[in-house]
């Protein structure tokens, strides 16, 4: 009989705390983790991802002209061949991210960390860059160049001077 009555108990405590997760869950009070996301080939323009969290997410050709991601974690993201043209990458993060042909062309860079990526062919024409680490990232020479008659600032979060990322003479 005790054990009966102490399954049964068991079986209600149990029953309550999977209530009690599935609660707090629902009410963010705890945090799920942050799974990459496919946004290949999608059209984002407008797009707000503002302070979210898309570490290793992919958008592959992707459309996101005019998109917000500032205050992003997108660290390891795949944006190889997308089009960020007047997107609004203020203070992301884009460590080790692949931004092969991206295209940056007056996006807002400002106190961005692209430390380690790699943005081989990309473009950043008119971007802004004030305060953004380039610090070991991949990119032609002539890019290189374009992008220190720009460069000024440093980064709040490394402390690192833009124009000593780049090289800059």
């Amino acid at each position: 009989m005790n054990f009966r009555l102490n399954n049964r108990i068991s079986t209600i405590l149990l029953g309550l705390l999977v209530v009690a997760i599935a609660s707090l869950t629902a009410f963010g009070a705890i945090a799920t983790p942050a799974l990459a996301e496919d946004y290949n080939k999608e059209f984002l323009i407008g797009a707000d991802f503002s302070g979210k969290v898309l570490t290793d997410s992919s958008f592959t050709k992707a459309n996101l002209r005019s998109s917000n991601l500032s205050h992003t974690d997108l660290r390891g993201v795949s944006f190889f061949g997308a089009n960020l043209e007047s997107a609004n990458l203020e203070g992301a993060d884009l460590r080790n991210a692949t931004l092969d042909t991206a295209r940056f062309t007056n996006a807002n860079l400002t106190n961005a960390i692209l430390e380690g990526a790699f943005a081989f062919n990309s473009k950043f024409e008119g971007a802004i860059i004030d305060g953004a680490d380039f610090t070991d990232v991949l990119f032609r020479q002539d890019v290189q160049k374009q992008l220190c008659k720009t460069a000024k600032g440093t980064n709040p979060t490394t402390g690192r001077e833009t124009r000593a990322t780049l090289f800059c003479p």
